[in-house]
């Protein structure tokens, strides 16, 4: 799944919060000018140094979401700028699409928002959903070989947990309050699950748990200045492509306690002629999930400077 020729009819796609590693993109930021830019202004933005926290660490710091979201957007933010400017109008996707926080992402490269705007939503954002987790504290793990309605029947049985990503056929992401997610995992063993992750974030996403930050960024996102999507957005929310602002805020908002449809995203995708996802940011968590939902799809991840240097477009 590393980079290679780029074969027909492309969509980019962009991770979310899970992705973030200690180191992310530093050889991008060593190499390149572009990739530079993106990082300086990113620490201009926001009056600290984020781009020491993504190459530094400590990793505790920076798995807190409201740095986690930030930090994802900023390094595949770079890894494009370097790609657009060696690929120039070769690199023409025919749709975009990001992974929960990886959503704005795709924003950004649509065109419907600036870097710096970009970067400020991403980064309250965060804020909101630390400031929710702090009030209804939960967490998100990962389940392996059960499908959704078993997984469904388990949240109704247990309750104050929820289906929070479909991921790909057999990886489910559950989100709840601490003591029910456990309870549910337990269940989810005891009826056959093969594993069951934690996630490293600590809040619980894409659930009611986070209606009190929807609320608050409903604000935030009214004040934005959005402009009409240059290339389709296939959203989280619905699965469908998007690309008028008014619908643009209504899935930014939704987004935070809805789940994030990627299974249904991807399939779409396919279907209306992708034949080629270009996953960009770091590692490449994009890519092995979308390669379990269809093996007959090509797969390019670009998380490092040997992956731009070897791609073909």
């Amino acid at each position: 799944m590393l980079a290679g020729q780029v074969q027909g009819s492309i969509a980019l796609v962009f991770p979310g919060g899970g992705s973030q590693y200690v180191g992310m993109g530093q050889d991008a930021y060593d190499r390149y000018p572009a990739a530079r830019r993106v990082f300086g202004e990113a620490d201009a933005v926001l009056a600290f140094s984020l781009s020491r926290l993504c190459f530094e660490g400590p990793e505790d710091e920076l798995n807190d979401t409201v740095n986690a979201q930030p930090a994802g957007l900023i390094t595949s933010a770079a890894l494009l700028a370097v790609l657009r400017e060696r690929t120039g109008d070769k690199l023409a996707p025919i749709f975009v699409a990001g992974h929960s926080t990886g959503e704005l992402t795709a924003l950004l490269a649509a065109g419907v928002l600036d870097f710096p705007s970009t970067l400020r939503v991403v980064h309250e954002r965060g804020r909101l959903m630390k400031e929710a987790g702090q009030k209804q504290p939960g967490a998100m793990a990962a389940v392996l070989g059960l499908d959704a309605a078993s997984l469904q029947a388990i949240c109704d049985e247990v309750g104050d947990v929820w289906l929070s990503n479909d991921n790909a056929p057999g990886q489910i992401v559950l989100s709840g309050r601490n003591v029910a997610l456990e309870q549910a995992l337990q269940l989810a063993t005891e009826r056959g699950a093969r594993r069951a992750i934690r996630l490293a974030v600590n809040i619980a996403s894409h659930c009611p748990l986070m209606a009190p930050a929807a609320e608050s960024f409903a604000a935030t996102v009214e004040r934005l200045t959005l402009s009409k999507a240059s290339v389709p957005i296939v959203a989280n929310v619905s699965a469908l492509p998007i690309v008028e602002p008014s619908d643009i805020r209504v899935e930014l908002v939704q987004h935070l306690t809805s789940r994030v449809r990627w299974v249904e995203s991807v399939r779409y995708m396919i279907a209306n002629g992708i034949q080629t996802f270009l996953e960009i940011g770091p590692k490449n968590v994009l890519g092995g999930l979308i390669k379990r939902i269809d093996r007959g799809v090509q797969v390019l991840s670009v998380t490092s400077v040997t992956d731009i240097e070897t791609l073909e477009v």
